[in-house]
């Protein structure tokens, strides 16, 4: 390349930058720090799941010692730290049994209408309706059980949905309604599992009709 023609491509670089030279470096700028920001939302994510598991191992072995106090203590600081993680909907689940065992049924459902509220998979939170709806039907609210339910489901779900919404139904007396929900259960069901068939068969012939 001449002197001639290097300077030229020199004078067509400068002019380049001076037009387009702050748009560029903003790009550029804008592009490491999107960077910068992603590998840090990964470190804390990273982070936040491993604290998240240490404190879990904290509500299980509460939970096994049946001590109300700590079991509520540990799954407030779950639900306040580390909310977001998966590790907070498992921890309502199991602090909700571990309070229903221990006696504290109002404990037990406000865990499970957290885990309703909050819990990240869809899995998690019907678990927990399931649940809730077996405790309502205790306390004979039907009603509240058969709202809590009425959600489409999941095929995965929609056997064991039915089986309970049957049983609300019994209860209130509504025998052809309590019907039809056992006989979608039984359509639902795999017929690989024998024993809630059965139960469900059981059921049914109790209704007669």
């Amino acid at each position: 390349m001449s002197y001639h023609d290097e300077q030229e491509s020199i004078e067509s670089l400068k002019a380049w930058w001076q037009q387009w030279g702050n748009a560029t470096t903003w790009i550029v700028l804008v592009v490491l720090l999107a960077g910068a920001s992603w590998n840090g939302w990964n470190f804390w994510q990273r982070r936040q799941a491993a604290e998240a598991a240490v404190l879990y191992d904290q509500v299980q072995q509460a939970a096994a010692t049946g001590d109300k106090a700590q079991i509520s203590r540990v799954a407030g600081d779950m639900e306040d730290k580390f909310g977001r993680t998966a590790y907070a909907q498992m921890t309502a689940l199991a602090v909700a049994k571990a309070l229903y065992a221990a006696g504290d049924e109002a404990g037990a459902k406000a865990q499970l209408q957290w885990a309703i509220d909050h819990a990240k998979d869809d899995e998690f939170k019907q678990v927990a309706k399931l649940r809730m709806a077996s405790l309502l039907l205790d306390d004979k609210a039907y009603d509240q059980g058969l709202a809590l339910l009425a959600e489409p489901q999941s095929d995965a779900f929609k056997g064991v949905v039915a089986d309970r919404r049957g049983d609300l139904l019994a209860a209130q007396g509504k025998r052809d309604d309590a019907r039809a929900a056992y006989k979608v259960a039984l359509d639902s069901l795999a017929k690989s599992d024998i024993s809630a068939r059965q139960l469900i068969q059981f059921k049914l012939d109790a209704l007669g009709g």
